[in-house]
């Protein structure tokens, strides 16, 4: 059995990375998840969350947006709408998109069109806002 995975994680537009890791945690669509080396075999959907892996003693932390992932022979690959880097997040800016997707919020009802869009936006900020107060120093 090996001792570590090999993480792919890709979205429509770019590898956002490709490393050797110890351990991943994912925001699976029914719960968070974790892999290990030896995992069996799964395919199953991500849900907007927090991807966590670890190298060593380091944990690192990935926003991410909707997506798959498929474990198989200590390879997991991760395919998402986005996924950033908590390194790669603007905190203030990230905090302006969570303020304004509350205050839409704030004026929409429930069985308005826009309101799961706005519900969905807000998540993602929320997450972006979490992820980014992770930066490793």
């Amino acid at each position: 059995m090996a001792d570590k995975l090999k993480l792919e994680l890709v979205t429509p537009y770019k590898r956002v990375l490709s490393e050797e890791v110890d351990e991943v945690t994912a925001p699976g669509l029914v719960g968070e998840f974790g892999v290990l080396p030896g995992h069996t075999p799964l395919l199953t959907t991500l849900r907007i969350g927090e991807l966590t892996y670890k190298q060593g003693s380091q944990t690192f932390h990935v926003a991410v947006n909707w997506g798959y992932v498929e474990v198989e022979e200590n390879v997991v690959t991760i395919l998402v709408e986005t996924a950033e880097p908590a390194d790669q997040i603007d905190l203030e800016r990230a905090k302006a998109a969570l303020g304004r997707a509350q205050e839409a919020l704030k004026g929409l009802a429930g069985e308005d069109k826009s309101f799961k869009v706005m519900e969905a936006a807000l998540e993602r900020a929320m997450i972006r806002v979490q992820v980014a107060s992770k930066k490793l120093h």
